[in-house]
């Protein structure tokens, strides 16, 4: 009797897992591995360009906000500027306000001093009212002698004088003030004007020396 070796002759099964066909499976796995890569790059180009455009968006962005702080800015000045200038103005306007009032004290001091009656305490008190309202830029104007100006000076008494030769201030009624280049009041004057029809002095200096050297000159005759 023979014996059969067991095994031998009995063909390998195959398992039902379908061991054969992991070949393939480890392709599909590479083709799915390659997939989500290049959708990465892709992405990534898009998110670049995404944050390419925000920026551009940014910079416009800021040059407009720039743009406004400049505006801003030069407002503010000008704005500083014009209530500076309003500010001194105001000043001007109350200061010459408060010394126009102080006039008439001022002239009533002047009429004193040339009376001989500033004398005393009631001097002292004129001299620092006078010493007040020169600090805060008040200026007497107006002399004898000087030309007549319509813009500084106001006449309310004219002649005729032989020693002139234009328009003159012979007299100060009242001094004129001033504060800086404003004049709160002009001064009041007499006015002397050169005779109608008189000659320039110097050319009447020159006609007496002329009749002078005609007299002196001999008789030819």
């Amino acid at each position: 009797m023979s014996e059969e070796t067991p095994g031998f002759d009995e063909k390998p099964e195959v398992p039902v897992d379908g061991t054969p066909d992991e070949p393939k499976a480890a392709d599909s796995a590479s083709e799915e591995a390659a997939a989500p890569a290049g959708d990465a790059a892709a992405q990534s180009v898009g998110q670049e360009a995404a944050l390419l455009a925000q920026l551009d968006q940014a910079r416009t962005a800021l040059g407009e906000r720039t743009a406004d702080l400049q505006r801003l800015q030069a407002e503010y000045q000008n704005y500083r500027r014009r209530v500076e200038r309003d500010r001194v103005a105001v000043k001007e306007i109350a200061v010459a306000s408060l010394l126009t009032e102080l006039l008439p004290t001022l002239d009533d001091i002047g009429r004193a001093r040339e009376h001989g009656e500033l004398v005393g305490g009631f001097k002292s008190v004129a001299e620092s009212l006078e010493t007040a309202a020169a600090k805060m830029g008040l200026q007497q104007f107006g002399k004898e002698g000087e030309p007549f100006d319509p813009t500084i000076h106001e006449a309310l008494m004219h002649s005729y004088a032989p020693d002139v030769t234009e328009t003159t201030c012979v007299a100060i009624l009242q001094p004129g003030y001033r504060i800086g280049e404003r004049t709160i009041r002009p001064a009041r004057v007499a006015v002397a004007e050169p005779q109608p029809g008189a000659a320039p002095k110097s050319e009447s200096s020159e006609g007496d020396t002329s009749s002078d050297k005609d007299a002196d000159a001999p008789d030819k005759g």
